[in-house]
């Protein structure tokens, strides 16, 4: 029986927001921090991909075409190459033409949209599609959804689009006493094959490489191969699936992480039946074993395997949110500054620093996040959007808006001879009425002198009368 390894890597370097200030509102995308770009993917260019790629390029002439990998490169990280550092893209180049490294197709934006928006998610998948194809001369067969994330209904949109081999997490709560060592099948579209990360041997490489607390430190390539055959004894393939920054920048030179890779293919090749295959060549060896049931999407990250890392508070749900309700606006305006940045501010990254794990994980979000708190994360990232918001709304309405308030102004300024007949009309109605409320006045004055005069009489008529009445006191004495 024919048994495979297959080793992924996924290659993604976030656009890193700025810390927002207020400043030229709503006028321009000055968002994203270039020069932390920059540094960060030269530093992780020096100690991971120009290295890395080396040594994989070595080992695919070297075997002679025996030795075989696959990348899921994200658009944004494409980007980031081209404009930092552009050997990296041509040593990946290099890697394409062999024919033994396979590019896998996934969101351009390294983002969350297949769990919100189908229709941005079709668009980012075409999208990267089109980069690949440009960048490396080949169509993507296989699909690596971010952060491989799937559902029953994610796979069902990823087979509409023609991707027929698709990557996702041999997560526990779904498998149950199945194994991950086998090729399953969409539950909805059973033409659909799933290939399920083992995230035990594949953590072995990404978190505990170095970890001398670990009871098998050192990890030696002759060890490595011998649980390899061990795993795949009884099953069909092992998927080592995980981050490129593996190699270099998360576990350092100094830990002999290249050497191991540089002794791996030769111990697996010569100590085990095992054969290094491709994604898309695994799924044309080995038939599938059975459907996976998936109704509730699932992820590489965290304990629990879930969403839980981007979308699990109200933080996340509320930045998410916002984001989303901005998206038919944003497409209406055809502007492709407006449709690049609500592509970026879609990236995981994002999402992934406002988690407020900290527990089994907390020290791997830590690890990964620039800001010193979540809400810190958060605030930055909904100032940012808030100013975003302002620009969605000036492309759509800005036209519109300023018609409708040069026609008020000359309203305002310039009114028709109709309207100034009736102001005319209306000022004398009001000097009429001002007019006979003064006469009115003036009446109710004449009234109350009038009044005053007849009380005045009356005053002196009692004080004569009080006069008389004493003299004649008087005289009768």
């Amino acid at each position: 029986m024919e048994k495979s390894l297959c080793i992924y890597f996924q290659v993604h370097q976030p656009d890193r927001l700025r810390l927002y200030r207020f400043f030229d509102i709503g006028i321009d995308s000055h968002y994203y921090d270039e020069f932390a770009n920059r540094t960060i993917m030269r530093r992780v260019a020096q100690k991971c991909y120009i290295p890395m790629n080396k040594l994989l390029l070595e080992l695919i002439k070297k075997h002679k075409g025996a030795f075989k990998v696959s990348f899921s490169v994200s658009g944004v990280a494409l980007e980031q190459f081209r404009k930092y550092c552009p050997e990296v893209l041509d040593s990946f180049k290099l890697l394409a033409e062999t024919g033994c490294a396979e590019f896998l197709a996934e969101t351009y934006y390294h983002s969350l949209a297949s769990l919100k928006s189908e229709e941005s998610f079709k668009y980012q998948v075409n999208m990267h599609a089109d980069a690949i194809r440009q960048y490396f001369g080949v169509t993507p067969k296989a699909f690596r959804n971010t952060e491989l994330i799937f559902s029953d209904l994610i796979g069902s949109a990823v087979a509409s689009m023609g991707y027929m081999t698709m990557l996702t997490e041999g997560a526990k709560h779904i498998l149950g006493w199945k194994s991950p060592n086998f090729v399953y099948t969409n539950a909805i579209n059973p033409r659909q094959k799933l290939l399920l990360r083992n995230f035990g041997l594949s953590d072995d490489i990404a978190f505990r490489f170095s970890d001398r607390s670990n009871p098998s430190w050192p990890i030696t390539a002759e060890k490595y191969a011998g649980w390899l055959n061990d795993a795949i004894k009884n099953d069909d393939v092992i998927n080592l699936f995980m981050d490129y920054e593996t190699f270099g920048e998360h576990q350092g030179a100094q830990s002999g992480i290249f050497d191991f890779i540089k002794a791996l293919p030769e111990s697996v090749l010569r100590d085990t039946k095992i054969k290094f295959r491709t994604p898309s060549e695994v799924t044309e060896i080995h038939q599938p074993v059975a459907p996976l049931h998936v109704p509730f999407a699932i992820s590489w990250a965290d304990e629990e395997r879930d969403t839980s890392a981007w979308l699990g508070n109200e933080l996340q749900n509320e930045a998410f949110g916002k984001l989303y309700a901005l998206e038919k606006n944003v497409m209406a305006t055809e502007n492709q500054s407006l449709i690049s940045d609500f592509g970026k501010l879609q990236e995981s990254d994002h999402f992934y620093y406002m988690c407020t794990k900290f527990f089994s994980d907390g020290a791997v979000h830590k690890y990964f996040n620039p800001y010193s708190t979540p809400y810190e994360a958060f605030i930055n990232y909904m100032n940012v959007l808030s100013d975003f918001e302002i620009r969605v709304k000036r492309a759509k309405g800005g036209e519109a808006h300023a018609e409708a308030e040069s026609v008020a102004r000359k309203k305002i300024n310039k009114p028709t001879a109709k309207a100034a007949k009736k102001s005319v009309v209306k000022r004398d109605a009001k000097k009429s009425v001002a007019k006979k409320t003064a006469v009115k006045r003036d009446a109710k004055k004449s009234v109350a002198k009038k009044t005053a005069v007849k009380r005045d009489t009356k005053k002196g008529v009692a004080k004569k009368t009080a006069v008389i009445t004493v003299v004649k006191k008087k005289s009768d004495k």
